[in-house]
């Protein structure tokens, strides 16, 4: 790992980076308060639309390993810079989609480049710095990073009520453009450990997550014991039994499956997959609600995510800080129930029919409670392992964390179609309330998987063995 030593040239790493992730941390979140928009616009039935965030979400999280592998192989430099380009390409053609199908598809390929770009950033940003340096220079990167989750909502529903839906796309053509430029200027060459890329392991992965959520969705439209379903079900097992038996006798697997031997790991992926696919699914229904159900813009809608999206920054820190003296496992389970609670709380209000008001104090608990559990459910999984095998274990988190998500999405909208509908606002508030507290029963197993972590103390003595 190459570091180095002029900190103006660091400072520019750091700057590059910190806007890259900038950008695709909020293209993830400015669509949010566009859904209703995009759906009045070209026709699409809720189901439709859940594929501009769940094909994102599937090519991120498949490729995101290979991501890091081809960086480390052909130059992380260059696949940064090309990760950019395609991001930046496909950004226009999701603006200029004429139907619902060209934006899936474009959204898809805006998943690649992000794939290629976060992994990225973290290895150039971290070879950039030296190892006291480094956490500073990380929390940065982090800082910038969450500022795009929080303001997100907003800058889209800002966007789209102002500019229209197209131009939350339309934006990243000239940050990525003077991201390219900044690249090739400011930014070294580097390369990583050479390693054979997992081909069979990423296509079975693939296979199964998109299996599995192809027959969420067709279920309610089908029927759920109809062939197409079950089949799609159970191809989806299928496949996803053949990644593990595949990954175990691969000499150079994408996933390597001695991780989950260890407690702390398999309990913090287990519980972030879970309170992953319950905030994704909020995230993509609660901006529509807000609007169809409660009458809102969409930049009003995305104001009104704050109380929920802005303890991301007061809490999240915090916790960060006294993981050390409580332990994961106290602010897992505890965060999580919190959010189960919040979420419970918004589902009974929305059934009695209480407006926005009364979900402001539910969303402060829930987005306070899942704020304690992700930096907490992160430190467990990675002082879990080796620090060499430090990388492998982030990619994990966040294949697991993404893939959790799309089958958040499709599951609450599974739901959602079985009890509600976009016709009226009182079947899209029933449908809601249903999805909701789906959402909240998936928190509640987060917590239940994250209660299965080990003590501080235990996992402090798990690590010298491990390394």
């Amino acid at each position: 790992m190459l570091e180095i030593n002029d900190s103006k040239a660091k400072n520019w790493v750091l700057g590059v980076t910190s806007l890259a992730s900038f950008m695709m941390a909020l293209d993830a979140m400015v669509i949010t308060t566009a859904f209703a928009t995009i759906r009045a616009e070209f026709g699409a039935s809720v189901e439709t639309l859940q594929w501009t965030v769940n094909a994102f979400n599937l090519t991120f999280a498949v490729l995101l390993l290979s991501g890091a592998a081809l960086g480390d192989r052909f130059g992380r430099r260059k696949m940064f810079g090309a990760g950019i380009a395609l991001f930046v390409a496909s950004s226009a053609a999701c603006a200029l989609a004429p139907g619902a199908g060209w934006l899936i598809a474009s959204r898809a390929v805006q998943g690649a480049g992000a794939a290629l770009v976060m992994p990225l950033a973290m290895a150039i940003l971290s070879g950039a710095f030296a190892k006291e340096e480094r956490a500073r220079a990380l929390g940065i990167f982090s800082g910038v990073t969450g500022c795009a989750l929080i303001v997100g909502p907003a800058v889209g529903g800002f966007l789209t009520a102002t500019l229209g839906w197209r131009f939350i796309f339309w934006i990243n053509v000239p940050i990525g453009i003077i991201l390219i430029v900044l690249v090739a200027a400011r930014l070294s060459e580097s390369f990583g450990p050479q390693a054979k890329l997992d081909i069979a392991g990423l296509s079975l992965v693939a296979a199964s997550a998109l299996a599995l959520v192809w027959g969420l969705i067709r279920g309610n439209q089908m029927g759920w014991s109809s062939i197409e379903v079950i089949g799609a079900l159970a191809l989806g097992v299928v496949f996803a039994l053949g990644f593990v038996g595949w990954e175990r006798r691969a000499s150079t697997p994408m996933i390597p499956m001695r991780l989950f031997a260890s407690r702390p790991f398999a309990a913090g992926v287990a519980s972030s997959v879970l309170f992953y696919a319950a905030m994704y699914g909020v995230l993509f229904l609660l901006p529509q609600f807000l609007q169809v159900t409660l009458g809102f813009g969409p930049f009003g809608a995305g104001l009104r995510l704050l109380p929920w999206t802005s303890t991301l920054f007061l809490t999240a820190p915090i916790a960060g800080s006294v993981v050390q003296k409580f332990g994961e496992r106290r602010l897992v389970a505890t965060g999580l129930l919190m959010q189960a609670a919040g979420l419970g709380w918004i589902a009974f209000n929305v059934t009695a029919g209480a407006g926005y008001a009364a979900m402001v104090v539910p969303l402060i608990v829930a987005g306070v409670g899942v704020s304690m559990a992700m930096p907490a459910a992160q430190n467990a999984i990675l002082s879990s392992v080796a620090v060499t095998e430090m990388g492998k274990a982030s990619g994990v988190f966040n294949m697991g964390r993404f893939l959790g998500g799309m089958f958040g999405i499709a599951l609450m909208v599974a739901v959602f179609s079985t009890r509600g509908a976009v016709d009226t606002p009182l079947h899209f508030s029933a449908g809601f309330a249903a999805a909701i507290m789906v959402a909240a029963t998936l928190s509640l197993l987060a917590a239940i998987a994250g209660s299965f972590l080990p003590a501080r103390r235990v996992v402090a003595q798990l690590k010298p063995q491990q390394a």
